[in-house]
């Protein structure tokens, strides 16, 4: 190419991602503050494991959905991100990768945002990342965590590729989840189960129910049977999630989850605890508030 296209590229296409990265102290948690054109700031977080390297993507400016225990969730909303600013969270990372030999494996759609209410470039954004030409990444190394977007779901249960699915839960009640998530009360538990019995009847694909763990509010051992009897018999695994401190909610400690596990496994219930990734540089689950 002629310098003078060289030059004419660099000022209008520039492959620039303006971000101030934040490492955790055991270097296995890498937190971006990317500046978006118009000014907006997002976080995105890229956590290393032993045979993972895991993108948490934003897919929105703030939130609109308000979890009184998610910090993005108390920023309010700003507007959706493009497919391309989604995908430049993951080039970023990849790029980071690259100077040690590594690659992204997993791409978790966790971070800022509510993904099914910016679906279309959301899928857009998958669509670039599965394809030969972009980074080839197979589409079950994809995941989409909702609060409980029904109509979201229904979309992602007629497509082809093969994305994975996880719904933020909470509460296995319905008053309790209202508190907690004021999308509830637009998409009851009832309406919400029933639209994933469909999803799994559609696609044969299990799904994950994400549970904050909050000490005293929804930790309890009545919790975990209420929770096991809401869940029992479907193909699905839990995933525990302490909760950060914020908001004046606490964690629940290792003996409440511990029992709470024990209870969901001795019903048959496939049970993982995550793992709290970068907490020391706020970019745990829930921390993502610029």
């Amino acid at each position: 190419m002629s310098l003078a296209l060289r030059e004419k590229l660099n000022q209008e296409c520039s492959l620039e991602i303006p971000a101030q990265l934040y490492f955790s102290k055991n270097k296995r948690t890498i937190k971006a503050l990317i500046t978006l054109d118009d000014g907006l700031k997002i976080e995105s977080v890229l956590m290393r494991g032993k045979e993972r390297n895991t993108v948490c993507v934003s897919t929105q400016v703030g939130c609109a959905l308000g979890c009184v225990f998610c910090a993005t969730g108390q920023m309010g909303f700003k507007r959706n991100l493009t497919e391309e600013e989604i995908v430049a969270q993951i080039l970023l990372f990849a790029r980071q990768l690259k100077s040690d030999g590594e690659k992204i494996t997993n791409v978790v759609f966790m971070g800022m945002g509510e993904p099914m209410l910016n679906y279309d470039n959301v899928l857009a954004a998958i669509r670039i990342l599965n394809d030969k030409n972009g980074m080839e990444l197979g589409a079950r190394r994809f995941s989409i965590s909702t609060a409980g977007i029904i109509d979201g779901i229904k979309k992602l249960a007629n497509e082809k590729m093969e994305i994975n699915l996880a719904i933020s839960l909470n509460a296995a009640d319905e008053r309790l989840r209202r508190e907690l998530m004021p999308i509830a009360h637009q998409h009851s538990l009832k309406n919400l189960l029933a639209t994933v019995d469909d999803y799994i009847a559609k696609t044969r694909r299990k799904v994950m129910f994400e549970y904050i763990m909050i000490a005293g509010v929804n930790d309890s051992q009545d919790d975990a049977r209420r929770l096991l009897n809401l869940l029992r018999g479907k193909m699905c695994a839990v995933n525990l999630i302490a909760c950060n401190p914020g908001g004046g909610f606490r964690p629940s400690d290792e003996l409440s989850i511990g029992r709470f596990k024990k209870i969901l496994e001795d019903g048959g219930l496939e049970v993982v605890q995550r793992y709290k990734f970068g907490k020391d540089i706020k970019a745990a689950c829930g921390q993502l508030a610029l």
